[in-house]
């Protein structure tokens, strides 16, 4: 079947030269950012893709009045440049909005690009036309088909993130209505999973976003503020970093150093949950200390040289150190932060990582390709992540509201951190109780548990924990799980068991 029989189901006024040029030149970009990729095997796969959609999105525009095609290119370039992602991706985001838009079908696609793409390109297409703003039953059923899909796939729900990260980033040619529910999808659902799959640079922006887009007034005050303080907060830095960048250096260390602002909404945040103005937030920013490491090995004894080093200049603020180094969290990110105060008594939050641990952290599932054959990769943490998704599907809950809130729980609450009598560091999402955590760490622990110190305080199975708890499990061998524990529990590991058991 020839591409060029394909016509775009609402085809409008004909391309003119220019938009033309403009298409050439777009996908002339995306092309060269596969080629500078790890991958760059499939060339002519991805010119066929882009071949098969220019030709089905002919004729077809946008709300903005731009052709179709342009926004099928940038989400590919997306996928490439900032997730990192192969020629089967690519290629799937060229295709995504085909079949919505033109008049073929997902059979066209496989004939012509085989099986597994198609797939990705289906299950892509079943999450179009949006979650919120329906009956909660539409909505469970919508946030369903994603996870059924990342568990099938993970690149479906990756090529649908760069779709909305396009979108979100061109918002202000949407009409209000859609503007507001892209707004609000972006983030309580799309941000949190980016936050899962350890893309932090892509949690930011959609946070951002969709807070200009939803609280404009308080976006441009916050970024005002930023705006007025920006040279003394420099200034601030330069007086904060250099002593730093010079003593690292003299004790052998090649060492990146620099300040980056917190993200608008981050900052707001704080502003909301401390009833502060922004003046009194402190952290407005944080300083990385990014050095240079060739041996896996010695990753964590040199953070923690760098941070004893830092301990002799500054003093550490006790209740404000994260380590992450022995046990990252679950989507993979690994640094060790400190807060420190300086000679003026100003307050400033350090993090340590090597070149390896920044790139993870930045890119997430995207530093796979760049280290996949290093010891610790993100793929293991990407595999907890499905298998969280599978064990939620694998025990559907018996109504639409129930099902929203196992999901709202396991997947898109903030995770909090909570410490072993070992000193290992457990992650679990925000509202898990002692039972959660006994099941996450040992089966028989949780299936004996009748309760559990916290910081040396007995307290009962369903004792909401807090990050930084100390937690110890008390275990009794003629305890059995029975009914009750259910509510005892949030998480879909330790629902799942008990219901095995009962």
């Amino acid at each position: 079947m020839s591409d060029v029989s394909y016509k775009a189901k609402t085809p409008s006024k004909a391309f003119s030269r220019e938009e033309e040029k403009e298409i050439d030149l777009a996908y002339d970009e995306l092309l060269r950012s596969y080629v500078e990729s790890r991958h760059r095997r499939k060339v002519e796969l991805v010119g066929k893709a882009f071949s098969f959609a220019r030709s089905a999105h002919q004729g077809c525009r946008r709300n903005d009045g731009s052709p179709y095609i342009l926004h099928a290119i940038a989400v590919a370039l997306i996928c490439s440049r900032e997730l990192g992602l192969g020629s089967t991706s690519i290629v799937c985001a060229l295709l995504h909005d085909i079949v919505e838009h033109s008049d073929m079908g997902i059979e066209d696609i496989e004939a012509n690009f085989g099986k597994k793409i198609s797939s990705i390109v289906a299950g892509i297409n079943k999450l179009s036309g949006g979650i919120f703003g329906h009956a909660a039953d539409t909505q469970a059923l919508k946030l369903r088909d994603m996870m059924m899909s990342m568990s099938t796939d993970v690149r479906v729900i990756l090529v649908k993130m760069a779709d909305r990260m396009h979108n979100l980033r061109n918002i202000f040619t949407q009409r209000e209505e859609r503007r507001h529910r892209v707004a609000r999808e972006s983030l309580y659902v799309y941000a949190p999973l980016a936050e899962r799959l350890g893309l932090y640079t892509m949690k930011g922006e959609f946070e951002d976003l969709a807070f200009r887009c939803e609280n404009p007034d308080d976006y441009s005050m916050i970024c005002r503020k930023l705006e007025q303080s920006g040279s003394e907060r420099q200034r601030i830095v330069e007086a904060f970093v250099e002593p730093l960048k010079d003593r690292l250096c003299r004790e052998g260390f090649t060492c990146e150093i620099k300040a980056r602002v917190k993200s608008v909404y981050s900052i707001f945040r704080k502003m909301q949950k401390k009833g502060i103005p922004y003046e009194e937030v402190y952290d407005v920013y944080a300083v990385r200390v990014i050095f240079e490491n060739d041996d896996d090995d010695m990753e964590e004894p040199l953070a923690r040289r760098i941070a004893g080093i830092l301990s002799e200049s500054f003093h550490i603020h006790p209740d404000r150190t994260r380590d992450w180094l022995k046990t990252p969290k679950d989507n993979g990110y690994r640094a060790l932060h400190l807060t420190l105060r300086d000679d003026t008594g100003r307050w400033t939050e350090v993090q340590i990582r090597s070149r390896k641990m920044d790139d993870i952290a930045e890119l997430g599932y995207a530093a796979h390709w760049k280290y996949k054959d290093g010891v610790q990769t993100d793929t293991e943490r990407l595999d907890n992540l499905v298998n969280s998704v599978k064990e939620i599907l694998a025990n559907p809950e018996p109504n639409a509201v129930d099902f929203l809130d196992t999901l709202r729980f396991n997947i898109f609450a903030e995770q909090i951190y909570v410490f072993t009598p070992d000193g290992d560091l457990v992650g679990l999402p925000a509202g898990a109780t002692v039972l959660d955590f006994a099941y996450a760490v040992d089966e028989y622990l949780g299936d004996h548990c009748i309760g559990g110190k916290i910081n040396r305080q007995l307290v009962t199975p369903g004792y909401v924990l807090e990050s930084g708890d100390l937690v110890e499990i008390i275990t009794v061998k003629s305890v059995v799980p029975d009914e009750t524990w259910l509510s005892d529990c949030v998480t879909a590991h330790a629902r799942n068991i008990i219901k095995s058991r009962l």
